[in-house]
């Protein structure tokens, strides 16, 4: 039997599921190669994990590749409308706590017209997964640049090269105070699902960016994160407790820079085994993770993957739920009143 996990701050009841009992009937059409087989099989082998019955758990997308989602997985979902599916999930984890409530989104869909409604959604610590598929590109519309295409980007809606500066998924999500931010690789199946289930043991919102590749119309993005001859010296594994040493010989690590505002990355032989940075996802201020975020170099060098920040904070769920549950005590000397009277109290005019 699955161990149970905590399905908006309460325990399930755990029940037994395999990987086939998350595939649904449907046919699965994605571009031959899209990255997003890997991650569906991933996470349909993830699922049986929570030891939570298929109709309390809910998946919620937007428009784009990634949200035809819900159609290939055998719980309960909707696909709904373009950006919105961190709003229409908010309402179903507020009402429904008994809920695991999964969002289903990509870059063009997240941070783009959507863009408000994430970002809201992580300040606000609405206990949502939500899960960001970054190809760095818009796929279901036929290869236009998107928010995360880097700045020179030439497609069919820039082909002069894009003007615009890229967001950085993490760097966003933690600017909104998400008390839960990863990022992994579709490729990558074990450590997506290490992510994934770091996120479901999460009270409150959890962003998780997945490296996705479209090999249609931005084919290779990320392949120095895949290719076997340089993944060790560009990724860097974000590991709890453990110090921040990467390259195939361990031969970078993380430090403080000498103001001791930000993070570099520095020859590990240049650097005194005390002053390498030790990874600590629960401190509470977000600048040790934004600063992480900030690594990455253009060509992908020294790209962190793994949990940035995992810290408890009071759910928006959990806070709204309580309101409400103090608005129905009954009248007392006390300024609370029954929500009946709340909803019919304050001025009222007489018409003649």
């Amino acid at each position: 039997m699955s161990e149970s996990t905590r399905v908006n701050g309460a325990a399930p009841v755990p029940v037994t599921l395999t990987m086939k009992d998350f595939k649904s009937d449907q046919e699965v059409r994605w571009c031959p190669g899209c990255g997003d087989y890997a991650i569906l099989a991933a996470v349909q082998g993830f699922l049986p994990e929570l030891g939570i019955a298929r109709e309390k758990i809910v998946f919620l997308s937007g428009i784009g590749c990634s949200s035809r989602f819900p159609y290939y997985l055998n719980t309960y979902g909707m696909h709904s409308i373009h950006g919105r599916a961190p709003a229409i999930a908010t309402g179903l984890s507020v009402t429904r706590p008994d809920l695991s409530v999964w969002v289903i989104t990509g870059d063009g869909d997240a941070l783009s017209i959507g863009g408000n409604h994430l970002i809201h959604a992580l300040r606000r610590n609405v206990n949502l997964k939500i899960l960001l598929f970054n190809n760095q590109i818009y796929g279901l519309t036929k290869g236009q640049y998107s928010p995360t295409s880097e700045a020179g980007k030439i497609t069919k809606s820039t082909p002069a090269g894009s003007a615009d500066a890229p967001f950085n998924p993490v760097s966003l999500a933690l600017g909104a105070e998400a008390s839960f931010v990863a990022r992994t690789i579709d490729s990558d199946r074990r450590h997506l699902q290490s992510v994934l289930r770091a996120a479901a043991a999460h009270p409150g919102s959890a962003l998780v960016e997945i490296y996705q590749n479209c090999n249609i119309f931005n084919d290779g993005a990320f392949e120095p994160l895949k290719d076997a001859d340089t993944r060790d010296d560009f990724l860097l594994r974000l590991e709890h407790g453990r110090p921040l040493v990467f390259g195939a010989e361990g031969q970078w690590c993380v430090a403080r820079t000498a103001g001791g505002f930000g993070l570099e990355v520095r020859p590990t032989e240049a650097v005194a085994e005390a002053d390498i940075v030790v990874h600590d996802t629960g401190i509470a201020d977000p600048s040790y993770a934004f600063a992480l975020s900030r690594l990455p170099r253009p060509d992908l060098r020294h790209t962190p993957v793994g949990v940035f920040r995992d810290v408890p904070r009071p759910t928006y769920d959990d806070t709204v739920r309580q309101q409400v549950a103090e608005a129905r005590i009954p009248v007392t000397s006390t300024p609370r009143q029954q929500l009946t009277a709340l909803l019919h109290a304050g001025d009222t005019w007489t018409l003649t």
